[in-house]
């Protein structure tokens, strides 16, 4: 059986941003599970905004096509989404956006998400911990096509779990964020039939 495959990202472009930390450390939930992990920053993209004029100009931009490819090697997706006036960022959807265009004219419409299982996370200073922001990004994965598993978790001051330099300290947070990381390998596990199902 294959080894099974997780894309881990935040929403979020700004250096040391909180939902980057809190994916990161649930990343390692995915890992201890059996799952190969790729951390991705979405500021490496360095992606434009998204227009028409531009992609039929130039084509796909590179961080597009990598995006792309991540997305096509994994068979879940770990996704920690900061919550911007209720909704997700303006980057996150910017990429999502790019993602689904297709790099050739042969290729099948938002290929790279079909099929393919996703776990939300949300991080916030706030007392809702960037939960209104998940309702959209759920919705907007599930008319791409992939599936979201029900559990999602949002974390509410977080920047009082955190230490100076990003990582969680609260036990109690670190264990739920890699045992919902786990429960997403496990759905991939049963719905990819690879091996890992634990």
């Amino acid at each position: 059986m294959s080894e099974l495959r997780i894309l881990a990202f935040s929403g979020s472009l700004r250096r040391g941003s909180y939902n980057t930390c809190i994916v990161r450390a649930a990343a390692q939930g995915a890992e201890r599970a059996g799952a190969a992990v790729t951390l991705l920053e979405l500021a490496e993209l360095d992606l434009p905004l998204f227009s028409e004029d531009l992609e039929r100009e130039s084509g796909l931009p590179a961080g597009a096509l990598r995006l792309k490819q991540e997305l096509a090697a994994a068979q879940g997706v770990l996704i920690a989404s900061p919550e911007y006036n209720s909704s997700l960022t303006a980057a996150l959807k910017n990429a999502l956006d790019w993602a689904s265009r297709p790099a050739t004219p042969d290729e099948p419409p938002v290929v790279c998400y079909r099929g393919k299982v996703a776990s939300l996370l949300a991080a916030s200073p706030g007392a809702l911990g960037g939960l209104r922001g998940l309702v959209h990004l759920r919705a907007i994965l599930g008319n791409l096509g992939m599936h979201v598993v029900p559990g999602q978790r949002a974390v509410p001051k977080v920047h009082k779990a955190l230490d100076a330099d990003g990582t969680v300290i609260d036990a109690g947070l670190r264990e739920g964020l890699e045992a919902q990381a786990a429960e997403l390998v496990r759905v991939c596990g049963l719905l990819h039939g690879t091996g890992v199902s634990n």
